[in-house]
């Protein structure tokens, strides 16, 4: 193992080097044994020294005429015929320069001596070679040899199988096929089993690593199957097929192509109809909570293209925080903007406010929020405690440092909150509306979201991911609808509604007709090259999976509590005239719901939601879902 790890550890460069110096050293022992075999002994001592000066000569002329003919470069494995020719021509031309060099000096030794030097050159040079070849391989049979199982014993993993025995780090063990009349046969000296046996191979033959072998099964299948293999902590890896060996494909693994979000909003994209705003940041220190997420970083960056003087990262996750801040920084030198990157919680009442005072900050853009509906539902507390307490320590502590803007971000699942995730966001609306009423400084607002294209959780990734591992692509209804809207317009809205902020509004962009999630579901599985499996096409790839809707997730998700909205002077954007809950109210509400928290009361807390939430009265007997497999959780 020291040997492979000297061998490794040297350069191109270096081993070519040594080839050379090699074939230089040779020159002298080559010619002593040529001189032998002319003489039939040994030359003595003044025989020698009447050529002393013409082996120094011969092998600097070895050296140039072999880097002139870049034998040097040929590697070891692959010296053959064409470089013993090489290799022949190289000794040919060493012979005639040894005579011609002796000549020119006066020498009478015979030309049948340098005949036979060539001769006796050539062969070292061959034999040198073979013994340095034989001492690299047995360098590395000295390490473990990868054990395979190969899965296909067609003609292709029988070829497949052929080639691994040529390569000294790979030991082909055994086949698996689906074909029973293959199974039992022994090919190759390998047997052939079912895919039952995978078990016990793998425990029994120390298998490491699974090689896919069927490059004509459907791509769906070759997923699905890779995908049962890895869960049974196996290493598996899909032999491409001839036409991609010849580059007209892609590896399978990565045969999807990269999904756009904006492809399957059914409307064209509205973030390039959304100009303006920048005037109300330029210049100004803006902090954006929950900065690292998918709508906090967005929002960073668009922020940052209208030159504020201060952009504060506030994050709770210190890797996203870390992976923002380096991305930015790089970007603000150019743009002479300051980057903070604060690492804390916007429940930090003591933190909050001394980032507020230190840096000055003139706006925030609170996107910190728990989002995520099965998670929320399964941890009330934490989500009320984020979502609810969080948004009220942020926006009480703005409104005391007289921050000029306070935008909160919210979404559709606020309106008649059908899950506790919505009831949490429309709780931390009424907040932020009694605030904006009681505020002589401070001017809040509210943008409002459907679901957010490519955001994390959302319904794109956990497709894409799924159609990845060949599917199902679990739908919880087949005829639930969403309105949909991309990262860029997401971040946008936040900004252009920003500047038409007057206090207490609620923002909501026109997002057309809403998404019905089966016909996405069907989209992405055909735009990545597959076909659905269903009733009219049972030959297909990849099957929609309908699990049932799930206690809280509505069919169809709306924008507005009633009818009342007016006009923008923007037309995509609306403005929502909402009743909400007087002083006390909130201050109620806001007295139990800490309570609640502080108990760590599931049922105080959904007791408070019934109270003070519209609709939140469906919210108090509902028992809490249970998530036990993917599968279960709701596209959106």
């Amino acid at each position: 193992m020291e040997m492979l790890g000297i061998i490794t550890r040297l350069s191109r460069a270096t081993k070519q080097w040594l080839i050379l110096t090699n074939d230089v050293l040779l020159v002298p022992v080559a010619m002593l044994l040529a001189m032998a075999l002319q003489l039939n002994a040994f030359p003595d001592s003044s025989h020698m020294m009447r050529n002393w000066l013409l082996i120094p000569v011969l092998m600097a002329v070895c050296a140039l005429v072999e880097i002139g003919m870049n034998i040097h470069r040929v590697q070891l494995k692959a010296y053959e015929s064409r470089a013993i020719a090489l290799s022949a021509a190289h000794a040919a031309i060493l012979g005639l320069s040894g005579w011609l060099i002796e000549r020119a000096g006066g020498g009478n030794t015979p030309g049948a001596t340098f005949v036979t030097f060539s001769m006796v050159y050539l062969l070292l040079a061959v034999s040198s070679r073979a013994v340095m070849l034989k001492l690299v391989l047995n360098a590395y049979r000295q390490q473990p040899k990868l054990r395979v199982l190969v899965y296909g014993a067609g003609r292709t993993g029988q070829q497949l199988v052929a080639a691994l025995r040529t390569d000294e780090t790979v030991r082909p063990v055994a086949y698996i096929d689906d074909n029973k009349m293959l199974q039992g046969a022994i090919m190759q000296g390998l047997h052939v089993h079912a895919p039952a046996a995978i078990a016990r191979l793998v425990r029994t033959k120390r298998i490491d690593r699974v090689l896919l072998a069927m490059p004509s099964v459907p791509r769906a299948r070759l997923a699905q199957l890779s995908r049962q293999l890895e869960d049974k902590g196996l290493d598996v890896q899909t032999l491409p097929s001839f036409a991609q060996l010849a580059g007209n494909g892609v590896p399978l693994v990565e045969q999807l192509r990269p999904v756009v979000p904006g492809q399957f909003l059914g409307r064209a994209p509205l973030d390039a109809e959304l100009p303006g705003g920048s005037e109300t940041y330029r210049g100004r220190a803006v902090l954006i909570s929950g900065a690292g997420g998918s709508i906090g970083s967005e929002l960073c960056r668009q922020i940052l293209a209208c030159r504020p003087r201060r952009l504060v990262l506030f994050e709770l996750s210190e890797l996203a925080l870390y992976k923002l801040d380096q991305e930015l920084s790089a970007l603000a030198l150019d743009l002479r903007v300051e980057i903070v990157p604060v690492l804390g919680s916007v429940c930090d009442a003591p933190l909050v406010r001394r980032v507020l005072a230190d840096h000055e900050v003139e706006i925030v853009l609170h996107a910190a929020a728990y989002k995520h509906v099965p998670l929320v539902e399964q941890n009330p507390v934490a989500g009320f405690a984020n979502n609810v307490l969080g948004t009220h320590t942020l926006a009480q502590a703005a409104g005391e440092a007289g921050v000029a803007r306070f935008i909160l971000i919210s979404t559709d699942k606020a309106v008649r909150p059908k899950n506790m995730m919505g009831a949490s966001k429309r709780m931390a609306e009424l907040v932020v509306q009694d605030l904006a009423n009681r505020s002589k400084t401070t001017i809040y607002s509210m943008v409002r979201f459907g679901n957010v294209l490519g955001s994390s959780g959302s319904v794109i990734p956990l497709f894409h991911d799924q159609i990845c591992k060949g599917g199902p692509v679990t739908l919880t209804h087949r005829e639930v609808t969403r309105y949909f809207m991309t990262i860029p317009e997401a971040a946008r809205l936040v900004l252009v509604a920003g500047t038409f902020a007057t206090g207490g509004d609620v923002f909501v962009l026109d997002m057309g007709a809403p998404v019905q999630i089966y016909d996405l579901a069907r989209q992405m599985i055909e735009s990545a090259g597959y076909k659905v499996r269903d009733e009219q096409n049972p030959e297909g790839d990849i099957e929609i999976r309908l699990t049932g809707l799930r206690a809280g997730e509505k069919l169809h998700e709306e924008l507005l509590i009633g009818e009342n909205q007016i006009g923008t002077p923007h037309p995509k954007i609306m403005l929502a005239r909402e009743a909400h809950l007087s002083e006390i109210e909130v201050a109620a509400g806001m007295k139990a719901l800490r309570a609640a928290v502080a108990e760590s009361d599931d049922d105080a807390l959904r007791a408070v939601v019934a109270r003070w939430v519209e609709g939140g009265r469906a919210l108090i007997d509902r028992p809490v879902p249970r998530i036990e497999s993917r599968d279960q959780i709701p596209a959106t």
